[in-house]
C-alpha cells in the first residue's frame, strides 16, 4: 500500500475516537524492534544483536475499538563514523520530532549510563515516557535502582517492561492509548505495518544474514530487492570489498543456502527466493549510494 496513511471511510469522524503516532528512540540494542513486534504480536521488523539492525522508520500500526497508534520503531542512536551513521542518526531525529509521544528505550541490564543520557538531552521531557527494557532477570531492588537513576530527568512517565516476554507492556499500550489525542484512523483497521513487501523481504534476507554469520558478518551488508515477479524474487545483496563476498556466499553457497531457506520459511508458500552478491565499494561513505539504496 501507500507510505501515506489515510482516513478513508470517515472513522476518524466518530465521537470519542483518539489516534497518535510514537517514536521508539534509543541506543542500539535496547530491543526497540523487539517491543513494537510484542505490541503489535506480529513481526513487523526484523531484530539481532547487532549494531544498526533498523536502519529505517518502520512504522507499527495498533488499532482499538476506539484508538489507533502508529508507533514509529527508529535505528539506535549512537555516534557516527560513517555516512551512513550519520544518515541513521538524522532518521531517528527526524521521528522523534514528528510525533505526539516518545518511548525512550533503554537496556536494564546495561544500565543507565552516559549514551542515555547524551539522548535524553535531545528530548522534550513533557512528551517523552521512559521504557525501562530487560527487566526479565533482574531484581526488582536492580530495577527500582535503575528507574531511579532515570527519574532524575523528569521525563512525564517511567514503565519498566520486558519486550521479551511482554511483561509490563500491555500497562505501556494502555498508558499510550490514553494519552492519544482526538484524531483519525490513519489506517485500516486490519493494517499493522504500511511497509512494502518487497522492502520487508530484503530486510528479511539481511535479518537471516544476521543470525546464519553472526560476528563474521561484514557491518556494510546492505539488501534491496532487484526484480520482484511474484513468486519469484530476487535480492541482492551488497558488500563494500571482494574479501567480503565469498564470507556472505560461504564456501560452495552454503551461507547463501542456509539464509534463503531460512527467508522462504517467512514468506508464503510458494515464494521462490535467488540471492545475488555484489560490490558496492565504501558504499557506507557514499551519500549517493546510501541514498540510492533507500536510507
Amino acid at each position: 500500500m501507500s507510505d501515506e496513511p489515510n482516513n478513508e471511510g470517515g472513522v476518524g469522524e466518530l465521537d470519542g475516537f483518539r489516534s497518535g503516532f510514537v517514536a521508539l528512540v534509543g541506543r542500539p540494542n535496547v530491543g526497540k524492534s523487539t517491543l513494537l513486534n510484542q505490541v503489535l504480536d506480529t513481526k513487523v521488523t526484523i531484530v539481532s544483536n547487532k549494531a544498526q539492525t533498523t536502519r529505517h522508520q518502520i512504522r507499527g500500526v495498533l488499532t482499538g475499538a476506539d484508538h489507533q497508534i502508529v508507533f514509529v520503531d527508529t535505528p539506535g542512536i549512537s555516534k557516527p563514523r560513517t555516512a551512513l551513521g550519520d544518515k541513521l542518526n538524522e532518521t531517528a531525529d527526524a521521528a522523534r520530532r514528528d510525533v505526539d509521544l516518545v518511548c525512550f528505550v533503554v537496556d536494564a541490564h546495561s544500565g543507565f549510563g552516559r549514551g542515555d543520557r547524551f539522548l535524553a538531552e535531545r528530548l522534550d521531557p513533557a512528551n517523552t515516557i521512559v521504557v525501562l527494557n530487560k527487566i526479565d532477570g533482574l531484581g526488582a531492588e536492580r530495577v527500582m535502582a535503575e528507574l531511579s537513576a532515570a527519574s532524575e530527568l523528569g521525563f512525564a512517565d517511567y514503565f519498566p517492561v520486558s519486550a521479551f516476554t511482554g511483561k509490563g507492556v500491555g500497562p505501556l499500550v494502555d498508558h499510550l492509548a490514553g494519552l492519544m489525542p482526538p484524531g483519525p484512523r490513519w489506517y485500516p483497521a486490519d493494517v499493522v505495518t504500511d511497509m512494502p513487501d518487497q522492502f520487508t523481504t530484503a530486510e528479511l534476507v539481511r535479518e537471516q544474514l544476521l543470525h546464519v554469520l553472526h560476528d563474521e558478518l561484514p557491518h556494510s551488508v546492505a539488501t534491496r530487492v532487484v526484480e520482484w515477479e511474484w513468486p519469484r524474487v530476487r535480492v541482492e545483496i551488497l558488500v563494500e570489498r571482494d574479501s567480503q563476498k565469498g564470507i556472505v556466499i560461504g564456501k560452495g553457497g552454503t551461507v547463501l543456502k542456509e539464509v534463503g531457506t531460512r527467508v522462504r520459511r517467512q514468506l508464503p508458500d510458494g515464494a521462490f527466493v535467488e540471492l545475488v552478491v555484489n560490490v558496492d565499494k565504501n558504499w557506507q561513505q557514499d551519500r549517493r549510494a546510501i541514498e540510492r539504496l533507500g536510507y
